[in-house]
């Protein structure tokens, strides 16, 4: 049954788009916060046809997938800790009443969630919180196989600093010093040109490895239903480990799970943890399944090396629109400094690191490319950090789809891109940190 609401008085939201789909639904009842009873609603014309919940360290995300345009209102509560969200002119239809069961235990910022109907026309979503938020509820219009989306972003106040993290994951490995490194919570990322470095063949070498896509973002799909979000994170956990058994070398994941974050903060998790390197990991699609074959990417500042890295550039990009982003809120995220800064020595340095890595593929696979394209990918735009992203295969391709899934073939590609970034930094020996010392 619904409870009684608490009085709360919101501003009005904004709706978007219309109707894609048709669908008769069951009414359901959920508690909210006594036992008084309100009168069911009379049938209306939007419905909840799909509910989501994405927990990860960085934010959680709800989102609710309708038929037709929402018509919302937000506010945050204290003592304790909420966030109401008012929905207009809904049914509280099955796959509402199911999402409080997806808000696991485990939920980093949020306890659990009740719904109610306050009056009538209005059903209000209450989420008990386990520390202060700061919220942000947006709309997506459709795209893809996707409806009309309402996105209810739950940040920390403070969000977790990825420098702190990763040192004292460090610690709690038994590395002795390497909290110490940690003289500053956030520290600035210097132009390339401010100050003088030299090579340092025995610091601690950090590589970034960035799974694509994941959450509301599945990316490209094979023919017998895999998904590249999986296949990426499941190379970059076998990356990962294989990076981290290096006494001088430790591995960072932009993402550890099956959520989406969106492209510039990946770039600003590999600048917050000075990263020397940044990997990208995706699997290939194309419109016909004979295209095979590993590439390897770079940043370009004038225009792509040919018409299909051009294609994937603008399709990589893209990613923001199906996995969700705030558009409102892009002060959230730190400013890229691109005017500022020369890309010159960053695309001279990636390339290098792709032509090693792309060797190294061309031994376990045949090459999409045999040379090491550019375009403007988002995620490789970190002025200070050589960046590369790696297309591991076709997933497209039938037979280099079967191959992504086995965990032994996902081996041998990390085992490749590990000996390529190996062989990189041989070569090209890091500079030595001016502001952070991290261990020896």
């Amino acid at each position: 049954m619904f409870g009684a609401p608490e009085a709360l008085s919101f501003p009005r939201g904004r709706a978007l788009a219309r109707p894609l789909l048709s669908l008769t639904l069951v009414f359901l009842a959920a508690d909210l916060l006594g036992g008084v009873t309100a009168p069911a609603a009379a049938q209306s014309d939007s419905q909840i046809v799909a509910a989501r919940a994405w927990p990860a360290p960085d934010y959680t995300r709800i989102t609710l997938e309708s038929q037709e345009q929402l018509k919302y209102s937000v506010l945050t509560l204290k003592d304790p800790e909420r966030l109401a969200v008012d929905l207009e002119d809904i049914e509280v239809t099955p796959a509402l009443t199911a999402l409080p069961e997806k808000i696991g235990a485990n939920d980093p910022y949020i306890k659990g969630m009740r719904i109610g109907r306050p009056k009538p026309g209005i059903v209000r979503l209450v989420f008990d919180l386990k520390s202060e938020i700061k919220p942000q509820v947006f709309t997506l219009a459709p795209i893809g196989d996707y409806g009309h989306r309402l996105v209810i972003d739950v940040y920390p106040l403070e969000p977790p600093d990825p420098l702190l993290v990763f040192l004292d994951k460090l610690q709690a490995q038994g590395e002795d010093g390497a909290a110490g490194a940690a003289t500053e919570s956030a520290p600035q990322v210097p132009s390339v040109r401010s100050v003088p470095r030299r090579p340092d063949t025995a610091r601690l070498i950090i590589v970034v490895l960035d799974p694509g896509h994941g959450g509301e973002d599945p990316g490209a799909l094979g023919r017998r239903g895999t998904h590249e979000k999986n296949v990426t994170l499941a190379i970059a956990h076998k990356l990962k480990a294989r990076i981290d058994k290096e006494p001088n070398m430790r591995a960072v994941l932009t993402r550890d799970g099956d959520y989406y974050l969106p492209l510039q903060m990946r770039v600003e998790k590999a600048q917050r943890v000075r990263a020397d390197l940044f990997v990208s990991i995706h699997a290939d699609a194309f419109i016909r399944p004979h295209a095979r074959g590993a590439s390897v990417f770079a940043l370009s500042e004038k225009g792509a090396t040919s018409a299909a890295a051009s294609w994937l550039a603008n399709r990589e990009n893209a990613a923001d629109l199906i996995g969700g982003v705030n558009l409102q809120g892009k002060d959230r995220y730190l400013k890229m400094t691109l005017a500022d800064l020369s890309l010159t020595a960053q695309i001279n340095d990636s390339l290098k690191a792709g032509r090693a890595v792309l060797a190294e593929l061309g031994g376990i696979n045949a090459l999409h490319k045999s040379d090491v394209e550019q375009a403007g990918f988002a995620v490789l735009k970190a002025p200070d950090i050589p960046s590369i992203l790696v297309e591991t295969a076709f997933i497209s391709n039938p037979d280099e789809e079967l191959r992504l899934r086995s965990p032994a073939y996902q081996n041998k590609v990390a085992e490749a891109i590990f000996n390529g970034i190996k062989r990189y930094f041989a070569k090209n020996p890091p500079l030595a940190r001016d502001r952070v010392a991290l261990l020896k």
